[in-house]
């Protein structure tokens, strides 16, 4: 199962921020926003500490991609 923050980036544009912005905002480390970039998996404590910096909810940042079978 993968990750998608493209939630999470459209909702930094509307707010005028840059992904590093976060960093301090949510005191998560660069590892997290890696991780993110990727389209991996980060812990809920990451999720809950941004979506209280961003005063959010877990499903306004993430959604989770089912794997599809191939053919």
């Amino acid at each position: 199962m993968d990750a998608s923050y493209k939630k999470l980036w459209k909702l930094l544009i509307d707010k005028d921020m840059k992904k590093t912005d976060l960093i301090p905002l949510a005191g998560i480390t660069s590892n997290i926003l890696a991780k993110m970039g990727k389209g991996e998996m980060i812990s809920m404590e990451s999720a809950k500490k941004i979506c209280a910096a961003l005063n959010c909810d877990v499903g306004d940042i993430v959604e989770l991609n089912q794997p599809t079978a191939e053919n």
